[in-house]
């Protein structure tokens, strides 16, 4: 146990000052002279109490609109994966504020319609303006430029996280490395972390949120799936029939990998699993992808996805008129009201509008109206904070009278 405790990101570490660094200082805290909370724990609440967070309740994991409300939404999602790196990083000696931090942050810049609306969105970027959009990126983005909390007079402020963990959102996309993940030296500029694994995560802390995230899913999505009548038990005995360590089932899947894990990591090698243990959950993840996820069943709501998502990014886009952009969709009110107000409300807190109200907002203006490609990448990164009832909605009120 504690085995990782010297290399825990704790004052002292030689990396611990990058760790901990904001962009700009955070306001004081109103606790006398004594903090009450560590630099990640001010961003553990931060996170928790922002309004991305709590829309990931409603954002598709695996399936779209369950009407079964023991099936795992993003929110889910991100709470098991924080449980799981709590648990390594509690038994390794690492700091667990830590990755609770990121752990609750790392998928905070999903899309709706899950892994489907990432890919559509992705798509619409690359033909609208030879952009791209990947969920680790756009966290990253959406904590850095979009996501507001009030400060203690009230004004609407970035949320300003640390560097590390800012750096573990985009960490923890792609698989970790199978022959021990580690994190770089290099103190990046993490606007470079363009991509899934172009840069191993900066912290230990981060690596056990990117293993923990690989691990939290596979058990989970096979009880959903069973749930959903997607795959049998059948389906189940005949995958444990080519395991010979566990049943397949949540609590073992979890609880193997986690000891496996825990038991053959070290400093030198890394973060790691044994041979036969990954390979066990290569085999899970195989199963998952020919079953569920690429399951047939699912490509009629991927095929609905793109129609939604496509014609939202029209009606939007054919309102562009310059810095004055806010007022022509509002005068969109008679056939859209819903998606009017909610439209321009949004694009004046971000943009350089002539109608941007500077007295309520001090966070950063980054859509340029003189630009049609500034205001395009505006309409993607709306869209990517919607929940699924709420683009549902949107896309009803374009196409009903």
């Amino acid at each position: 146990m504690k085995k990782f405790e010297s290399v825990a990101m704790y004052e002292g570490n030689p990396k611990w000052e990058n760790a901990i660094s904001r962009v700009e200082k955070l306001y004081d805290p109103v606790y006398g002279d004594a903090p009450m909370r560590t630099e990640f724990d001010r961003d553990y609440t931060r996170i928790i109490n922002c309004n991305a967070y709590r829309r990931l309740k409603h954002k598709t994991q695996v399936f779209f609109a369950p009407k079964n409300d023991h099936i795992c939404t993003r929110i889910e999602h991100v709470n098991l994966v924080d449980s799981i790196s709590n648990t390594i990083a509690n038994y390794l000696g690492l700091n667990s504020e830590l990755t609770s931090a990121i752990a609750v942050t790392h998928d905070i810049g999903h899309s709706p319609f899950g892994h489907k609306g990432e890919n559509i969105l992705s798509e619409i970027a690359q033909r609208e303006y030879g952009g791209k959009f990947w969920h680790g990126g756009n966290g990253l983005h959406l904590v850095d430029d979009l996501e507001l909390l009030s400060d203690l007079a009230g004004i609407k402020r970035n949320l300003n996280l640390t560097y590390a963990v800012r750096d573990g959102i985009p960490g923890h996309c792609g698989n970790p490395n199978p022959n021990g993940q580690k994190p770089r030296d290099e103190f990046v500029d993490l606007k470079d972390f363009t991509y899934s694994n172009k840069f191993s995560p900066y912290t230990w802390e981060a690596c056990v949120v990117k293993i923990a995230d690989n691990i939290s899913y596979l058990g989970r999505d096979l009880e959903d799936a069973k749930e959903m009548k997607l795959i049998t038990d059948r389906d189940i005995n005949n995958i444990d029939k080519s395991i010979e360590q566990i049943r397949v089932n949540n609590s073992s899947i979890i609880g193997f990998l986690i000891s496996d894990l825990c038991n053959n990591s070290t400093i030198e090698d890394g973060l790691k699993f044994s041979e036969s243990a990954y390979k066990t959950m290569e085999k899970i993840k195989k199963f998952n992808y020919d079953k569920i996820y690429d399951n047939e069943k699912i490509q009629p709501t991927t095929r609905y996805f793109k129609v939604v998502m496509n014609e939202i990014f029209y009606t939007l886009k054919k309102a562009y008129n310059g810095t004055s952009t806010v007022k022509t969709i509002r005068k969109m009110k008679r056939y859209y009201p819903f998606l009017s107000e909610e439209f321009s409300n949004w694009l004046e807190t971000y943009s350089n509008s002539i109608d941007r109200n500077e007295d309520n907002y001090c966070n950063k203006v980054i859509y340029d109206l003189n630009d049609i490609n500034n205001y395009l990448r505006a309409i993607i990164d709306y869209m990517s904070g919607m929940t699924d009832q709420y683009i549902v909605r949107i896309y009803n009120e374009i196409v009903s009278f």
